[in-house]
Formats: structure tokens, sequence, C-alpha cells
């Protein structure tokens, strides 16, 4: 008995001590740049997005946090080297649903996403929206199922990589009526848009922002939109959930993790400083005219809703026999 009270009084000295020190390190953070890595090249949504977070975090927290592009292997290997960073605060990791379909869709890695880093908070929602080539002979989604189900095979559709927000939005759509289209990967959303554009492909799912003006200009039909209202860009265009296909939503959506081990006051003081930045309201202008909205969360929120993501797109890829990379 007594070696018991020895051994929690011990414990409870050293939780003592510890607590303050913790305390006055989030206090004190950041006093050194920081450095978020980026595991896609520069210039697409996910770089910008961040980009725009850290110039005002460096404004509001008097540190620079330098964005640092590590991009390939379909996000893992910035990931990982994320993973395997200094749980200090001086390393982080912009996060995405990729690196939620990765979980499964990659047979080995070098890290477990839940269990190497911890989530801080969400960056930004879009939404998709599912465009056809006007040749193809349907007007609105119910006539895309039925012929997709009369021509089982014949349609194709294009995504900018295997695990790509688009790639696993046609694969859940696929789930969710039963039909059967084939995948055509790119490598890059570029290739994907020129071949639907002359017809080599007739279908794609791609961000509201890119195909907006295609769409407005008759160049692509749009058939629905993957979030659960109507995209402020293209009002005339329903929901995919609205057009018929109950429960469907696949939005491209951004955040911020650390690696585990991160002290919690920090990983909740830079939740607080990123929630500050998506609550202004001239952020929320600004993003609202590219289709984006601020994605706020509280952190234990954001992790909750990271499984999810991460146990929604194993389904998919186990229900649709999908062959893991190796």
């Amino acid at each position: 008995m007594l070696n018991l009270r020895h051994i929690a009084g011990t414990m409870a000295l050293a939780l003592a001590l510890t607590l303050p020190a913790l305390v006055a390190k989030a206090d004190n953070y950041p006093s050194r740049p920081v450095k978020i890595i980026v595991p896609f090249g520069a210039g697409g949504p996910a770089d910008i997005y961040a980009r725009i977070v850290a110039k005002q975090l460096e404004t509001d927290l008097h540190e620079p946090f330098v964005i640092e592009n590590r991009p390939g292997a379909g996000t893992t290997i910035g990931t990982e080297v994320a993973a395997k960073a200094a749980p200090d605060g001086y390393t982080l990791l912009v996060a995405s649903g990729t690196q939620a379909v990765n979980e499964t869709l990659y047979a080995s890695k070098g890290y477990h996403l839940m269990r190497d880093l911890v989530p801080i908070a969400p960056t930004v929602e879009t939404d998709l929206v599912l465009v056809v080539n006007p040749k193809l002979p349907v007007k609105n989604l119910k006539e895309l199922i039925s012929y997709a189900k009369a021509h089982p095979g014949k349609l194709n559709f294009g995504s900018s990589g295997a695990g790509s927000n688009y790639h696993m939005a046609a694969e859940l759509l696929k789930n969710l009526t039963g039909i059967n289209i084939v995948h055509v990967p790119y490598k890059g959303s570029s290739g994907m848009r020129t071949d639907l554009l002359s017809g080599q492909i007739q279908m794609s799912f791609d961000s509201v922002a890119s195909a907006a003006p295609k769409i407005k200009a008759g160049l692509l039909r749009a058939l629905g939109t993957s979030g659960t209202k109507r995209s402020a860009i293209l009002p005339n265009v329903p929901t995919i959930a609205e057009a018929g296909v109950p429960g469907f939503q696949a939005t491209l959506w951004t955040g911020f993790m650390a690696p585990k081990g991160t002290p919690m006051p920090i990983i909740n003081k830079l939740n607080s400083a990123m929630t500050a930045v998506l609550k202004r309201p001239d952020i929320k202008a600004a993003w609202a005219k590219q289709g984006a909205t601020p994605f706020i969360m509280t952190q234990p929120e954001f992790a909750k809703f990271m499984q999810a993501q991460i146990d929604k797109w194993a389904k998919v890829i186990k229900d649709n026999h999908i062959a893991l990379i190796k």
C-alpha cells in the first residue's frame, strides 16, 4: 500500500511539474520559423490555401510559416517526412482527403496517418462537379445512370490519378448506383480536362472553380455537384444527392496535422489561430468567389472527421474491389 501511495505521489508530482512547462512552451510558441510540408506540387488547391493561411499565421503569431512542397507517390512521400519529424510544433503537414484514401489504397507505407500524426484543424472545403462531354446523349444524372446501365463498361471517367478526389468521387457514385464505368487515371488534372473536352473520355469529376467557366461556355454539361447543398458558383446545378443519389457527398477538403507527440497546448494554440484566420470576413468572401468555404472545427471534431473519412473510403475501396498500390 505504501509503495502504491509513493508511486501515485511521484506521478502527481511529475504531472504538476510538467504542466506548467507545457503551458509555458505554448505561450512562447512559436519562437522560430515553422515549416509546413505540402505533399502536393506548387500551385494546386492544397498549396494555394495553405499559403493563404500561412501568411496570416505569420502576421498573427509573429514568426515565419514556411511552405515546403514535397510531392510524390500520391502524397505519401511528404506525409512520411512529416510523420517522422520532431514533435515540437515546428513541422506541420497539410492533410487532405487524399491521405484519408491512402490509408487503405496503399498496401505499404512508412507511417499510419492517425497513429503517427495528430489532427490540428481543417482549412477549406470545396465542392466537386460531375461533368460530361456534351456529345454524350444525357441531360441529367438519372439519364446518365440509365445510359451507363444500358452500356456497362462503355463509359470512361477520368481522374488526376488513383486515389485522387476526382477518382474516389466517381468510385462512390459507382458504389451507390451500381453502374459500371471505367477509370482512366492521368498524371494530373490537365490531361483529364483536355481529353474530356475532346471526347476521348466521356465524364469526370472536377473542382467547381476549374469546371465552371467551361460549363457556362457550353463546353461541358454539369449533372450535379458533390456537396450537401448547391454551389454558390453553380446555383442552377443540383447536388448529386438532390438529383437522385441519396447519401452522396464527396468534397475536396484540406487541413493541418503535426507529428504525434506534439504538445497539446501547441496543437490547441494552432487550432485557435487557424480558426481565427478562417473566421475573417475577407477570407470568407474571397474563397466564396472560388467556390470554397472555410472549414472550421475544434481539434477533437477534426480528429473524428478524419477517422470517419478514412473509414468511408476504406469501404468504397473494398466494395469496388479497387486494386491496392504496393
